[in-house]
């Protein structure tokens, strides 16, 4: 598999978590908006924000997967978006 593809198939995982969170997230405002008890609110925005951690973390896993795979290239943000290992730690704190 070529590093393309498996880039490809990352975005694909990260996507489908998303769209799964957003279909949580309109799930969450349907029971607001029908008056629905404590617990099924409560219960469905839990799994929004465990679906957008799952997102985000995997997001910065991949991100790591990417710098680590060419650990000779410069440590610094360029024109391609990639992320320093400093960058990459503060976005995975910020998840914390």
């Amino acid at each position: 598999m070529t590093s393309t593809e498996s880039k490809a198939d990352a975005q694909r995982r990260i996507a489908n978590r998303l769209k799964r969170a957003r279909g949580q997230l309109n799930a969450v405002i349907d029971a607001v908006e029908s008056g629905a008890d404590c617990r099924t609110v409560v219960t469905q925005l839990s799994a929004v924000s465990s679906a957008l951690d799952k997102a985000g973390f995997a997001v910065i896993s991949t991100a790591m997967r990417e710098c680590l795979a060419e650990p000779d290239e410069p440590q610094t943000t360029d024109a391609s978006g990639r992320l320093s290992v400093d960058e990459l730690e503060k976005l995975f704190l910020t998840l914390s």
